[in-house]
């Protein structure tokens, strides 16, 4: 199969979706790829190491002529015209909360299979992971930094000094990205709670953190409560392929104290945060009713070459699946099956029908 690696352009996102090892598996199982000039200069990686790797360094329109392309994130407007009936497209597509590139996949015919989407049995999601471990702690670190006064926050330390109080710090949901979130943040000396739905989820956050942290249930009360005492609150709810549910309301900021910090790692997912909204890495935050927002929508750019190996690792073994079965590949493996999204002007997504009022297939239905 021809794989095309394209240079990611949205907004100072500087991941690429293959190193050149992993170009040189491919490669090596007798598949050809090509690469976009300087995809990888942004996490540190040469034209000349995917030259030695097997790949050919081509233009834009020549990566994305590939029968499958791999990316990082989901392609932008400048990009739809790539987009094309008989292509492969494997990357975050995040479409719930992205009407209009839905819209442009169903229309062009492309066959999206996402990330965020791929499921093992037991409900882990493999590709949404890594990245996931990379956006929790780095949600703690610019909450800590954006609660300066000099960015605009109340003027706190995050683990506060002998003889004064550390920060709350307030941590919507106990998965991987609030995990994370939790471990750096009480290890930077914080006062950290985490709000879940599920019991047994806060039973092994318990057992894990002992008294490092707390656990409450997450009911809008329990929330209502808390956002008051909260100088970071980190945005770390996930429901797998849908929209994140408003946690926090706009009638809640006023309850907040001044200068707060909401971190929404969701926000590419809609946000659980009725007031988030997508913001750059070049202008990360903004101020409603006093509280200031974070909504970078891909913060794990910011340290691309950790960000980059980290997904690699996890993106390659599917890529091979693909590249060496075609479609075949999803029909092996359940879990792969599970991340399509759209194929042949059909969505296959119920969560992201939902969204939307659009009608959904089985991916069994659509596969042959």
């Amino acid at each position: 199969m021809l794989i095309g690696i394209p240079k990611e352009v949205k907004t100072m996102e500087n991941r690429v979706s293959m190193t050149p090892g992993a170009v040189e598996t491919l490669v090596r199982r007798g598949h050809a790829v090509v690469v976009e000039q300087g995809a990888g200069v942004g996490s540190g990686l040469a034209d000349e190491e995917y030259v030695s790797a097997g790949a050919r360094m081509v233009s834009a329109e020549d990566a994305w002529a590939a029968e499958m392309v791999v990316k990082v994130k989901e392609p932008v407007a400048s990009e739809y015209r790539f987009l094309r009936k008989d292509l492969i497209l494997f990357t975050y597509l995040h479409l719930a909360a992205d009407e209009p590139l839905t819209g442009a996949l169903l229309d062009s015919g492309t066959t999206g299979i996402a990330y965020e989407t791929v499921q093992l049995a037991d409900g882990s999601l493999p590709l949404l992971t890594p990245m996931s471990e990379v956006a929790g702690r780095m949600a703690a670190q610019e909450g800590a930094l954006h609660l300066e006064k000099t960015k605009g926050g109340r003027g706190v330390l995050l683990g506060g000094v002998p003889g004064v109080a550390p920060a709350n710090v307030m941590v919507l949901g106990g998965g991987v990205v609030g995990t994370n979130a939790a471990k750096i943040a009480a290890g930077m000396g914080a006062r950290v709670t985490i709000f879940d739905v599920n019991h047994a989820r806060l039973q092994y956050l318990d057992d894990m953190f002992g008294a490092r942290i707390s656990t409450i249930t997450a009911t809008e009360p329990n929330i209502r409560a808390a956002v008051t005492q909260a100088d970071l609150v980190v945005g770390a709810v996930l429901i797998p392929g849908a929209k994140a549910p408003n946690l926090i309301t706009k009638g809640m900021l006023s309850t907040m104290k001044e200068g707060a910090v909401i971190v929404d790692v969701a926000v590419d997912q809609g946000g659980c945060v009725e007031t988030i909204r997508p913001t750059t890495h070049s202008d990360p935050t903004y101020v409603v009713d006093g509280v200031v927002h974070y909504g970078v929508a891909n913060m794990p750019a910011a340290v691309p070459r950790t960000s980059t190996f980290a997904l690699v690792n996890q993106t390659l073994p599917y890529a091979m699946q693909l590249a060496d079965k075609g479609m075949d590949a999803l029909a092996a493996n359940r879990s792969l099956m599970l991340g399509l999204n759209t194929r042949k002007g059909q969505l296959t997504c119920a969560a992201v029908g939902e969204a939307f009022g659009i009608k959904t297939v089985s991916p069994d239905d659509v596969i042959g």
